[in-house]
């Protein structure tokens, strides 16, 4: 049986982005990263709704220099000890390496469904940056954009919902499940004659 999964990026998601100038950056440190205390009960919700979660990250920095991928990999370690996360995967090249797994393409995504036996039109996409809206729509997810107001391009095509913080994602994401589950129920009750009542 095919799996249903939530994708998320990571900063700006799961923890708080350092923004400068209107752009996010991500935590080189533990000292730097800020998990929201709202992040886990929201993940928590998902997981009780049956989906598996997975968190895709960029992180070119390691490409360019500025941080290891070992303080990358504690920085998972330590999240994954906190949250209900099933999976951290991480691009950790830059633009000119051309590689398939870095969004807006949408390699992360498409192996983790080989290797979860993921229904991808089941599943959702969450993150706060138009690479991330991109990938879940070329995987055929739908896709929520958490809208901070970037100075920066937005997404090439509309993301299926717009949402304010994680909270407000995973309620519309749990609102569209529910709605999948009990069609039959809801076509029932749409069609019953109540006889004037």
């Amino acid at each position: 049986m095919r799996r249903k999964a939530v994708f998320l990026d990571r900063d700006g998601v799961l923890n708080r982005a350092l923004v400068r100038d209107g752009k996010p950056y991500p935590p080189r440190s533990l000292d730097e990263l800020v998990i929201p205390p709202e992040t886990a009960p929201a993940l928590f919700r998902l997981k009780e709704a049956g989906f598996l979660l997975i968190v895709l990250t960029n992180q070119p920095d390691v490409a360019r220099g500025a941080i290891t991928r070992a303080s990358v990999d504690a920085l998972h370690d330590y999240m994954g000890q906190r949250l209900p996360v099933d999976e951290f995967r991480v691009c950790d090249h830059d633009d000119p390496d051309g590689c398939s797994c870095r969004k807006p393409k949408p390699g992360l995504i498409l192996d983790a469904a080989d290797d979860w036996n993921i229904s991808l039109g089941e599943s959702f996409m969450i993150g706060d940056r138009w690479r991330d809206v991109d990938a879940g729509a070329a995987a055929g997810c739908r896709t929520v954009l958490i809208d901070y107001e970037y100075r920066e391009r937005g997404p090439s095509a509309p993301p299926s919902a717009i949402a304010k913080n994680l909270e407000q994602a995973v309620q519309w994401i749990l609102e569209q499940d529910r709605e999948e589950q009990e069609p039959e129920s809801k076509a029932v009750l749409e069609s019953a004659d109540f006889g004037g009542y």
